[in-house]
């Protein structure tokens, strides 16, 4: 079986009069993310861990943020989208893990609901799909709540082993 890894790392910064959107759950927060999409940083650095192990550039390149179609869609519907481009190349998600740099709100509430989330939109069982929360103790712009960041890894695998 022909594995790739793939590494994405994505940050927004808050700001008011923005709903708060990580891993395809809205969450109870009076800032949300700045962005063209809905800035969910945990779709997006998903998103750039996948290409990364395509070889297929990042987010930009295929959700150009000059492109009006892509201004406040579903970071969810571009992650399938970045699926199908996988399946396309006979790539399938094996698993992932994702860590969230956020110092609030806490989002340990909120873990399964992403990962329910997420796994439905890689097309896999919840179980291959690690996610996890982290401050930074007050220090650099996640810990002056100026924003939020997050690192995704993946290990891909070809569906057919023809690659």
């Amino acid at each position: 079986m022909n594995i790739r890894i793939g590494h994405g790392y994505d940050a927004h910064r808050l700001v008011p009069d923005r709903k708060l959107i990580l891993g395809g759950v809205t969450i109870e927060h009076p800032l949300g993310l700045a962005g063209h999409s809905d800035a969910d940083v945990v779709c997006h650095a998903l998103c750039d861990a996948i290409l990364g192990a395509m070889g297929a550039g990042d987010i930009g390149r295929h959700f150009p943020d000059n492109d009006e179609q892509y201004r406040g869609i579903s970071s969810i519907l571009l992650l399938k989208q970045v699926i199908t481009l996988a399946e396309e190349r006979d790539l399938r998600l094996g698993n992932a893990d994702i860590t969230i740099i956020c110092q609030r709100p806490k989002l340990a509430p909120h873990l399964a609901g992403m990962q329910q989330q997420l796994a439905a939109a890689c097309k896999i069982t919840p179980d291959l799909l690690n996610i996890k929360a982290t401050t930074t103790e007050q220090m650099g712009f996640a810990g002056r709540e100026e924003g939020i960041a997050t690192h995704a890894v993946v290990l891909m695998r070809t569906i057919h082993g023809n690659r």
